[in-house]
């Protein structure tokens, strides 16, 4: 069984992230959703929310599971018994940082791989960032995340 893990804060997850984890689950037996707790990043959404946000938009995907984490994720992957380490790209200037972590990951964790996939091209400008920043502002958000999650940021942000 291929077991991969698709790190990320997921601040939240987006149409994109989702993009993602739908094509992977085609290809890979399981997939675990790690999402980092990443105190050092000041999420907008804590760790729980996030968690539980990412397991409803993703209950459709029968082979996909959401875990919170706060190790190393070299750690993570080996306590997981994962093979594969799974990474979106979005743009070229994505590249150069993903490289350095794919090589990092792969000295600290020798038997994992990393793959990249690159989000289909009508979200391919979609990032939480933006998402978070449209929200506060009070934008529409609607055609780039979930239901639940537009509710989320509105309730966050305008309560």
């Amino acid at each position: 069984m291929t077991k991969v893990i698709y790190p990320g804060t997921f601040d939240p997850i987006t149409n994109g992230h989702t993009d993602l984890i739908e094509r992977a689950s085609r290809m890979f037996d399981h997939i675990v959703v790690a999402i980092a707790e990443s105190p050092h990043k000041k999420p907008l959404l804590d760790l729980d929310v996030r968690c539980q946000l990412a397991r409803d938009v993703l209950s459709h995907v029968p082979n996909v599971e959401v875990v919170g984490f706060n190790i190393l994720l070299a750690h993570f992957v080996e306590e997981q018994k994962a093979q594969v380490i799974l990474r979106g790209l979005r743009a070229v200037s994505d590249f150069e940082y993903e490289f350095q972590l794919a090589n990092m990951n792969r000295a600290l964790a020798p038997d994992v791989e990393s793959v990249f996939l690159t989000p289909d091209e009508k979200h391919s400008y979609i990032s939480s960032t933006l998402i978070r920043e449209i929200s506060r502002l009070k934008g529409d958000v609607s055609q780039f995340v979930h239901p639940l999650v537009e509710k989320a940021l509105i309730e966050k942000f305008h309560p």
